[in-house]
This record gives C-alpha cells, structure tokens and sequence, in this order.
C-alpha cells in the first residue's frame, strides 16, 4: 500500500479551483489524496471537537499523520519538569483519540530541530518518549546528520527498529549539519514516511535573507528524479507493508502537481476518495 499526499490541506489552489462545491478545504483535499499531514498540531494541543471536525470531512480510508506538538521535540527552547511534560503527553492523547477511534491515525510525526544533535541526553529522551506512547505508531525525523554519519548510521537505524520508530526517510537539501542524507531503510514493518522537501540548497537556512522561510521549500522535483524515487519506492515496498508519502515542496506551490506526478510514474489509482467534481460528468 502506498499512500501519496501533501503537508496541510488550505495552501493548495490547483486542488481548491477544481472543487467549487466543498465548502471545507479538507473536504476538497480529501477528493484527492488518501493521507495529509496535520501540521496545526505542532503549534498547540488541540481538543478532540477539532479532530472529530475534520475526521467527519474525510472517507473512510483517510488518514493522518499528525504532527508532535513543539514542547515534545524541543522546538520552543522551553524546559519542562517530567511531570510537565507527562501531562502534556496526556493531553495530546486525549484530544488525537477520535482519529485513533475511526482508524485514522497513520502515524505520529515527531521531527526534531537541527540542534538535536546524536547524544546520550537525546538518545533516552527518545526512549522515555516512546514509553509514553508505547500505543501509538511514531514516525521519527532528524534534522542532524550527526545521527547518520559513519561510523553510528547503522546503530541509530538498530535503535530506531528496537525501538519500534517509523523511519521518516526525508529528500532535503544537502546544507550542512542541519539537513540529514537520505537513508532509504525501513525501521518498522508497518510503515515508512518519506518527506519530499525539495532540493533548494539556498534556501534551507536563513542566510540572513528575511524571507527565508517563505522560499525555504521552492523546488520542482523533476521526471529523472521522480523516477528514481519511484524505483526506491518499490524497493522499500517490499520490507514495509505501507508507504506514506508527503510533499512539503511548496513554497511555489509545486507539491500538488509532484504529488500527482509520483503518482501516475507508480501507476497508483484511488479508489473511496471524497467525490471529486472534476469526475461527476
């Protein structure tokens, strides 16, 4: 099973002017792609009405990959007590439990900042969060490649298949310590995420340009690249009994069509999508 589709539902226009009669943008979305990743959950705690809400505007085979809230992979820079952070985790659970409870729920996406670097420290924060979601399926990114470089890759991808992470292999820009390589290996049987980021290597950090992040994913990924991820796509099919697919290519809005493009080099047809207009005549 492969499963293509974009980071977020509202920026997408190509989806948006073809599907006049869907009020909610998810809805629209929904009549063309099986999965999304829902990125308003790393910047608050959201309660379960706001979950029930958009798991009531998507089919029945649709699913999430919902993303850790910003406390849980240190991106605020805030530091917490253990008893802080449990009731967070808490918290979280609890308001995800509709997506779980309509098996919507394709992962938990818990991609850390560039300066979580390899280290003992990070190494059993990621344990200690793996027990508090021992129920969940976790999909884990890097942003540094000090956790993959020789001679440690392969005892991080032991650890990570110990440990039961979704290996979240990620096409990125090769700038430095704050990007990681790609690693084409699966860590758990379930499910691999791959995260199309675009190539823009000058883009990628801010350089003192103050609109970095608006042009940080502008990139159009090519036939010839495509193609040879469709190729490592069936390789990776074969260890993995799902591949999840995201696009964040989209600065310039070039996600939507990588998206369809990668879909048609796989030959992939979906089937109990949302109605679409564009198919009713």
């Amino acid at each position: 099973m492969i499963h293509i589709g974009l980071t977020g539902w509202g920026d997408h226009p190509d989806i948006h002017e073809q599907e006049h009669m869907y009020r909610n943008k998810l809805a629209a979305y929904a009549a063309h792609f099986p999965v999304v990743e829902l990125d308003a959950a790393f910047y608050s705690i959201l309660n379960e009405e706001q979950y029930q809400k958009w798991e009531k505007q998507t089919p029945e085979n649709f699913s999430f990959v919902v993303k850790a809230f910003q406390a849980f992979t240190g991106h605020d820079r805030k530091q917490y007590t253990r008893k802080d952070i449990k009731s967070m985790f808490k918290d979280y659970q609890s308001g995800i439990q509709p997506l779980l409870d309509a098996n919507k729920l394709n992962c938990i996406l818990f991609q850390f900042p560039p300066w979580f670097k390899l280290s003992k420290e990070n190494v059993n924060r990621l344990r200690f969060i793996r027990e508090q979601f021992d129920q969940y399926d976790l999909a884990l990114e890097f942003r540094n490649r000090t956790w993959f470089e020789d001679p440690v890759r392969e005892s991080t991808l032991k650890f990570m298949r110990e440990e039961k992470w979704v290996h979240a292999i990620c096409d990125e820009p090769q700038a430095g310590e704050g990007s990681i390589p790609t690693v084409p290996e699966v860590t758990n049987v379930k499910n691999t995420l791959i995260r199309f980021h675009g190539r823009n290597v000058m883009g990628w950090n801010q350089n003192g340009n103050e609109n970095w992040r608006k042009v940080r994913f502008l990139y159009h990924y090519n036939d010839e690249e495509l193609e040879e991820w469709r190729d490592q796509i069936l390789t990776l099919k074969e260890n993995s009994n799902q591949i999840t697919v995201l696009f964040n290519n989209n600065s310039g809005g070039d996600a939507y069509h990588n998206a369809k493009q990668l879909q048609r080099l796989l030959n992939i047809q979906y089937e109990n999508l949302n109605p679409s207009q564009m198919n009713l005549f």
